[in-house]
């Protein structure tokens, strides 16, 4: 399908003064947020990460648990959204968790890099879904972004999004730290919406430049623009650098502002983190807890 011509259809990009502006202005405003109200959702928004080169079957198991025990362990705080592990410990953690509600994220589809063959993107995508996955996370090829093959990023999207059935959620990954310019964000993020994503997300955490503020501002843009155009609402992920209370209070008033309070459900905004989890408890129960 051809993908780059309905980027037409939409306004261009904001300036980066005009991002930077923005930036300023809600800044200010997420002091509002900086309480235990909104603390508690950013934990329950959150996809609990373990992607480690040396995680291992024993590891991510007690990891899942302790995920697991969470739900009695703090019955006043709404547990994460779900643990995000590779593809190879998707049926790992669906035996740790076995008979409650926590959801599986797996990154799949050559992440983080992105860079290996389409069928094999689609089969470790299918192979994720299969053994257990609820949703995927992949990666767009930054390459051919950054090249202008726009239509080749976006048909690989569709493809890879044949391969799971409706109800699996599919974050598609910018990596808006590599892209850098309001623009090819902007792009990135509408060509991901155009060929089927239920999220797009920010990063990997994989790069030396992760989540911003300001591609939050300029991905919620577009998110904003894509639902006027179309009336599907797709979601947003920040990862990648998401550490304290005040970091998750800050994309969670980006959503609130561009997207409205109608995006601030855990089906419409995540966090992908591992240390904020740790920094958000310590700050909803006023004393250090280090729970992973």
């Amino acid at each position: 399908m051809e993908y780059a011509n309905h980027l037409n259809e939409y306004a261009p990009a904001m300036s980066a003064s005009e991002v930077d502006n923005e930036v300023v202005r809600i800044r200010e405003i997420a002091k509002r947020n900086h309480n235990n109200d909104v603390y508690k959702f950013c934990y329950s928004a959150i996809d609990i990460t373990t992607l480690s080169c040396n995680d291992s079957i024993k590891s991510v198991t007690e990891f899942a648990r302790k995920t697991a025990e969470f739900y009695t362990r703090y019955p006043h705080i709404p547990n994460v959204a779900s643990i995000c592990v590779y593809p190879a410990f998707v049926e790992t953690v669906g035996l740790a968790i076995d008979g409650t509600p926590m959801r599986i994220t797996s990154v799949a589809g050559g992440f983080p890099a992105s860079q290996t063959f389409l069928e094999v993107k689609a089969l470790e995508v299918a192979m994720a879904v299969e053994n257990g996955a609820d949703e995927v996370d992949i990666v767009m090829n930054v390459g051919h972004m950054l090249s202008g093959e726009y239509d080749e990023a976006a048909n690989e999207v569709e493809v890879i999004r044949s391969e799971m059935d409706k109800d699996i959620i599919l974050k598609v990954i910018i990596e808006s730290g590599a892209l850098q310019t309001p623009e090819l964000i902007r792009k990135a993020s509408l060509l991901s919406m155009l060929a089927g994503a239920d999220f797009v997300k920010t990063s990997t955490g994989k790069i030396s430049v992760a989540a911003t503020p300001e591609a939050a501002v300029v991905m919620c843009h577009a998110i904003k623009d894509y639902f006027n155009h179309t009336g599907r609402k797709v979601g947003f992920k920040a990862a990648g650098g998401v550490r304290t209370p005040e970091d998750a209070a800050l994309y969670y008033t980006i959503v609130e502002e561009i997207l409205g309070k109608e995006w601030l459900t855990t089906d419409l905004f995540r966090i992908g983190a591992s240390s904020a989890a740790n920094n958000l408890l310590s700050a909803i129960e006023g004393k250090e807890v280090k729970y992973y």
